[in-house]
């Protein structure tokens, strides 16, 4: 008589599979060396668009359909990275793996760029002083300010949001008086308008609230989830496509923006403290900031 033997779901005979040391540190020298490989070629190829444009500066004076040729690929590259924002940030914050990251990160690189800038100051200190105070504009309010952050966090239509956000416009409309010799009077008339710019903060909003609903419904939302998290997979790999075409964009713009240039030593001057402001503000953020996030 054969012996009957219950297997109940869930179980397996199969003793699992431990990574062992060796594999682990040979996975993450894998993904440094295929990084090392993708961050060195496009450093190198930095280097070869500014030398190629320094030299293409000395040659007679190139027309502007020359340059915009040269300038073209990288202008390409701009486009798809803009391109991917939206899919990448949809995609992410609805699966719930970059929702703190992302906002934690945002947060405390734009802290940490105002810090930069008002204590380094990139840029030309001569037109700085040259400026003056300026003149304040007394009609700007924060009360405003903090409605259209609102307003811009619950956007009406979601589509909108994606290439539009609103703002407050005040403008002053003279009343009309009876008498002729009156001084003229105004009076403040705030209005709404969009304005071209994708709404991120609303964007967020909703995708956050979308993926936590999401969560809540357990396996009902199966398939939505297996949905975007195979989304940002794809996304993630037309990242990787797009970052090795970035090398080729980037020397062809860097080229193409050093032969537009029309006095190359006043620009350099300028944006050797722009260089030093990015280069402490990378180091900050990601040699002090980002591993403590994952802490």
């Amino acid at each position: 008589m054969q012996k009957q033997v219950e297997v109940r779901m869930g179980e397996s005979h199969m003793e699992p599979i431990v990574e062992t040391p060796d594999s682990i540190c040979g996975s993450m020298c894998d993904k440094i060396m295929k990084n090392m490989v993708l961050t060195l070629t496009i450093l190198g190829t930095c280097f070869l668009g500014s030398i190629s444009g320094m030299l293409l500066r000395h040659i007679s004076p190139l027309p502007p359909d020359v340059i915009m040729i040269i300038a073209f690929p990288g202008e390409i590259l701009m486009r798809m990275l803009k391109m991917l924002i939206l899919p990448l940030v949809v995609s992410s914050l609805v699966t719930g793996g970059a929702m703190v990251y992302y906002m934690s990160t945002t947060v405390i690189a734009a802290v940490l760029g105002v810090i930069l800038v008002l204590v380094i100051h990139p840029g030309n200190p001569k037109m700085r002083a040259g400026l003056g105070q300026g003149k304040k504009n007394g009609d700007v309010s924060s009360v405003d300010a903090f409605f259209d952050l609102i307003r811009n966090l619950f956007p009406e239509n979601l589509v909108q949001a994606c290439f539009q956000q609103i703002q407050t416009v005040i403008s002053k409309v003279p009343v009309p008086t009876n008498r002729t010799k009156a001084p003229p009077q105004f009076t403040v008339k705030r209005t709404l308008q969009f304005k071209s710019g994708m709404n991120v903060l609303g964007l967020i909003g909703f995708f956050v609230a979308f993926g936590v609903i999401m969560g809540k419904m357990g396996e009902r939302a199966k398939l939505m989830l297996d949905f975007f998290n195979v989304l940002n997979e794809i996304v993630m790999r037309l990242v990787g496509a797009i970052m090795w075409y970035s090398p080729f964009g980037i020397a062809c713009l860097i080229c193409g923006k050093i032969i537009s240039i029309a006095d190359l030593e006043v620009v350099a001057r300028q944006l050797g403290m722009y260089m030093v402001t990015v280069i402490v503000g990378l180091i900050i953020h990601g040699g002090i900031f980002l591993p403590l996030i994952y802490l």
